[in-house]
């Protein structure tokens, strides 16, 4: 991740942690639901990004674009993107064919930065269909 700067160390510290993802997607809707983090981190907050709130504000704020990425805030760290997928994946519990799948793939770095691309054209297409348009900063 590299060495953070003053507002993302803000961003992790004022949650302990955190899914941010965008919620008219029904892909990353049901991708936060089915993963099992709790037993490996306790208590993730989902947070939708069109809902906004203080999380989505301070992650904007501090330059993530979660039009192009959605962001986990654990244990004082934002990860980002195919980071993001690929601390999930690290941290789900093997618990249900889902899971183990994403676990399975989605651990290894190079193949979440291969797939996340096609994810991210998979949102973009479920939403023109929904008529939905992108997420908007304010």
């Amino acid at each position: 991740m590299g060495t953070a700067s003053a507002q993302e160390q803000q961003v992790a510290k004022s949650h302990s942690s955190a899914i941010v993802y965008d919620g008219a997607c029904p892909f990353c809707t049901r991708y936060a639901d089915y993963l099992r983090l709790r037993d490996a981190v306790g208590p993730v907050d989902l947070v939708d990004a069109r809902e906004g709130g203080a999380l989505v504000e301070q992650l904007w704020d501090a330059g993530y674009d979660l039009d192009k990425g959605m962001a986990f805030v654990h244990a004082g760290d934002v990860f980002y993107g195919s980071e993001a997928v690929e601390r999930l994946a690290l941290l789900s519990t093997p618990s249900g064919l889902f899971n183990r799948i994403n676990s399975t793939f989605l651990r290894h770095r190079w193949v979440a930065d291969a797939l996340y691309p096609a994810l991210r054209a998979g949102r973009r297409f479920a939403l023109v269909l929904q008529g939905r348009g992108p997420l908007r900063h304010r």
